[in-house]
């Protein structure tokens, strides 16, 4: 059995750690520009508040009730991530950190007739540690376990915040309750064409046989997900050591540089560095994360809150350099303040996998570069 521990409202709720007066009261945290909203509580989202909605859009109405503004601390939530993902280590002898505030757990050797009970022991345990409030969802496959994991979140009075599928029935059940768009790796767009075929649920999902999934739903990934919906493991746990989650790539200047084009091409250097190394270990990256420092006076660094760091996100993880640049240098674009002195920059590769774990849209072909390589 495998086990999804998901933080709630994470960025959220690292700031609430360090102001108890927050409890039961509105939060949002904005991206590092401050431009869109990356994280809510639920009293956030019960006032209507979306999630990567432009601030601007919502400002009124954070205003009129009140709601905590914070800006994204990622140092923070760094720090308070690393210690949620020990305090799972204790429970389980293989963690595999999804991403920073969400982890598998290979729950192997614990008695399945105690899974409901030990869950809730790993769940309490984590927050009184912690601080943090967190979603566990157990079942045989990872899939599975993270269609457990949404519907405790979406429940956290009814299920207290933890559901097992364990049975056939339960499955079932649960499958049933959960939109197709909801499953792990189908998303909206994909949904959308799902419907036409009058599959709306990830129960109706399921029972599409394997050919039809390696028709429709882009070959083996169609037929690994219909399967996990089964019941069937076949997305394995990783090995913590096998793969870096984060590569980075960054430098001091020799010289102070104040052009753009030198800017693109120092970053454009380090993305090559940086593909090299994560073609290295055969892994592909899905987001990628351009920095740079400036000191305009000068006895110390200026962070610029508005132009430190920036992040994107690419249609389907990659190593091929070509594209990483292509991505990386509008961020480069929008970070870039004409006058400023630049000392350093470097990026950032994340949301690492390995190279046959790559996820393409369901409906499109991958391109054929990436079908050469794999």
């Amino acid at each position: 059995m495998k086990a999804i521990v998901d933080c709630n409202s994470f960025y959220a709720a690292c700031e609430r750690l360090f102001k108890p007066s927050l409890h039961g009261k509105p939060v949002v945290v904005l991206s590092n520009n401050d431009g869109c909203i990356v994280s809510r509580t639920d009293e956030a989202k019960a006032l209507g508040i979306q999630m990567a909605g432009p601030y601007y859009q919502n400002k009124e109405e954070i205003e009129k009730n009140k709601v905590a503004v914070f800006s994204s601390n990622y140092h923070l939530y760094g720090d308070i991530s690393w210690r949620v993902m020990e305090t799972l280590r204790s429970f389980s002898p293989h963690v595999e950190v999804y991403s920073v505030d969400e982890s598998f757990l290979d729950l192997t050797g614990i008695d399945e007739t105690m899974l409901y009970e030990y869950a809730v022991f790993l769940k309490h345990t984590t927050e009184l540690w912690t601080g943090i409030p967190v979603s566990i969802g157990v079942a045989p496959t990872k899939v599975l376990s993270k269609v457990a994991n949404r519907l405790a979140k979406k429940d956290k009075l009814g299920t207290k915040g933890v559901i097992v599928l364990q049975t056939p029935r339960q499955q079932m059940e649960g499958l049933q309750k959960t939109p197709v768009e909801d499953v792990w790796g189908v998303g909206g767009a994909s949904s959308k064409k799902l419907r036409l075929f009058n599959i709306n649920t990830a129960w109706d999902l399921r029972n599409m046989s394997e050919d039809w999934a390696r028709k429709n739903l882009g070959g083996v990934v169609g037929v690994r997900l219909i399967k996990e919906l089964r019941g069937e493991p076949c997305i394995e746990m990783k090995d913590p050591l096998e793969i870096k989650k984060m590569i980075a790539t960054t430098r001091m200047f020799g010289k102070p540089v104040y052009e753009l084009r030198e800017l693109r091409e120092a970053v454009a250097t380090y993305i090559t560095r940086a593909a090299e190394k994560l073609r290295r270990q055969n892994c592909a990256a899905k987001t990628i994360s351009v920095f740079l420092v400036t000191n305009n006076y000068s006895n110390s660094y200026e962070y610029k809150p508005a132009g430190f760091s920036l992040y994107t996100t690419l249609p389907f993880a990659t190593s091929l350099t070509n594209l990483l640049i292509e991505h990386a240098m509008p961020l480069v674009e929008q970070l870039y303040r004409k006058g400023s002195k630049y000392l350093k920059a470097g990026v950032i590769l994340s949301s690492i996998v390995p190279d046959d774990k790559v996820q393409f849209n369901l409906f499109e072909k991958p391109s054929s570069e990436h079908e050469k390589k794999n």
